[in-house]
């Protein structure tokens, strides 16, 4: 499964944050999403002192969750560690990930945000937009935006709203995502849209995703596939 070549990855932050710009035009929000067969989760993390990113992919198939493939790849890290620019450290690698698997998923779930992102282009974001797949971004903290606490029952959401964005005034009050509750007695995860998925679609697919757990199967098989467990 290999990325489109949009741009290159040689970047100082604000040129990083100019792209991310110029990017999000790009980013569809409403559904152009097949059949969904196969789903995938992405676990990032990082090796050596930082020196070293590791990226691991899981396919599982749908809607038993069975894994299907898995590839782990490590790439030297060249991006430093600024907010809001997660995909110019973590890309690379989980791009590398992507491009060892012989089953491509038809959906991806990144550990991650989409569209709820200062820019507007966080990395589920940027992943679904070079692999042209549709992608969701479903976070365990919020990185912008505020909302209301979701009633305590598994499926209870509440709209994530920003404030405005490039001084301009732009995107006020814009409903940027959502917190959703994906089990009782747990916090919610911060569902936003990456690519090629609306807000509600993006819910629903992440609620499918999710069995006992608070956190979709996708990103818990990567995990314990890149922790070896």
């Amino acid at each position: 499964m290999k990325a489109r070549p949009l741009h290159g990855w040689d970047l100082a932050p604000q040129e990083a944050m100019a792209l991310q710009a110029r990017l999000r035009a790009r980013v569809e929000r409403a559904d152009r999403v097949g059949a969904v067969r196969r789903v995938a989760g992405v676990d990032v993390g990082f090796e050596a002192d930082g020196r070293v990113t590791r990226a691991a992919v899981a396919v599982l198939d749908h809607p038993g969750l069975a894994l299907v493939e898995q590839a782990v790849v490590r790439v030297p890290t060249r991006f430093p560690y600024v907010p809001g620019l997660l995909s110019f450290r973590e890309a690379p690698a989980a791009l590398a990930a992507f491009a060892r698997l012989r089953t491509a998923p038809d959906l991806i779930l990144y550990d991650g945000h989409g569209v709820a992102h200062p820019r507007r282009f966080g990395i589920a974001s940027h992943i679904g937009l070079l692999l042209d797949c549709p992608s969701i971004g479903v976070a365990k903290t919020r990185l912008v935006g505020v909302h209301r606490a979701p009633a305590n029952r598994r499926g209870a959401w509440t709209p994530l709203r920003a404030a405005p964005i490039d001084g301009d005034g732009t995107g006020a009050d814009e409903t940027i995502g959502a917190v959703l509750r994906t089990r009782a007695g747990v916090k919610p995860l911060y569902v936003s849209i990456g690519h090629r998925v609306s807000l509600e679609s993006a819910l629903r697919w992440t609620l499918a995703c999710t069995t006992r757990y608070r956190l979709p199967e996708t990103t818990r098989q990567a995990h314990r596939l890149a922790s070896g467990r």
